[in-house]
């Protein structure tokens, strides 16, 4: 298995398991601000040097190694499932890529077609119902997860546990998850664990939010796009995720997480 979606500061100082939607542009801008003393030029996603990914053939025995091993500090990054949710929809669905087309060519006209939703338009620029076509969505979302239909599950919003567990089964073992909500506090955490050649002063950091401006803004709070069934859709996907994260699945109006992630629960029941 190796361990997919995990990138490595080239001086080898930290490691991060990518979780989509979860800051991993701005995570990915520290590390490599880390090493070079700049901030990578574009989207982090497209660099293919000044930072190892598993994704470069010849990142992935340095980073096996390292991981294995456990030579260097490594963590991951997560967020309240029903925000992640929400932000996948405006950004992959509604939103017009970076490439100037919809995400992933045919997706969008699949769901369209077969789930009746709408996104605002060809440029996604017009007004729409956003609480229907999100929970029309959601149930799109459920089926890939759950039955695999209409298409295999989408990185964007499969589990984050899913995410998370193949960086345990491949060997390795974090030594923190952190909060998208409490990013300032768990990042600093993590700078301050690790060697840098060139100090991160994290205040300093923009929000390196590549899907802002993708897609149509949000009108209405979180939780007015989930109501019983759609929150029950969102427990069916997510079960695990909240509990192991401590989320609050009771109320989508509340972002924060309820308590402390517990490393050794993680470790044991996503790496059974």
């Amino acid at each position: 298995m190796g361990f997919p979606g995990t990138w490595m500061t080239k001086s080898e100082s930290m490691v991060y398991r990518v979780v989509p939607k979860c800051a991993c542009s701005t995570i990915g801008q520290i590390m490599f601000q880390s090493d070079h003393g700049r901030f990578f030029d574009g989207d982090i996603h497209d660099a293919r040097e000044g930072l190892h990914k598993w994704a470069l053939e010849e990142s992935q025995p340095l980073i096996e190694a390292n991981v294995r091993a456990h030579r260097a500090y490594a963590f991951t990054c997560v967020r309240n499932p029903y925000s992640r949710i929400l932000s996948s929809f405006f950004d992959k669905i509604c939103g017009i890529q970076r490439n100037g087309g919809r995400y992933r060519g045919n997706l969008v006209p699949l769901v369209v077609r077969k789930y009746g939703i709408d996104v605002g338009g060809e440029e996604g620029r017009d007004e729409f119902d956003q609480i229907r076509s999100f929970r029309r969505f959601l149930l799109f979302a459920r089926d890939t997860i759950r039955f695999r239909k209409p298409m295999e599950p989408d990185i964007h919003w499969s589990a984050m546990s899913g995410h998370i567990s193949t960086f345990i089964h491949g060997g390795g073992r974090y030594d923190r998850i952190i909060f998208t909500e409490r990013f300032e506090e768990g990042m600093s955490a993590v700078l301050a664990a690790v060697p840098q050649i060139h100090p991160v002063t994290l205040a300093q950091v923009p929000r390196f939010n590549e899907s802002a401006g993708h897609g149509p803004k949000r009108a209405h709070p979180v939780e007015a796009f989930f109501d019983d069934l759609s929150m029950h859709l969102v427990y069916e996907i997510y079960k695990r995720d909240f509990e192991l994260f401590r989320y609050d699945f009771e109320n989508p109006a509340q972002r924060m997480p309820k308590g402390e992630i517990d490393l050794d629960e993680v470790h044991a029941r996503l790496g059974a």
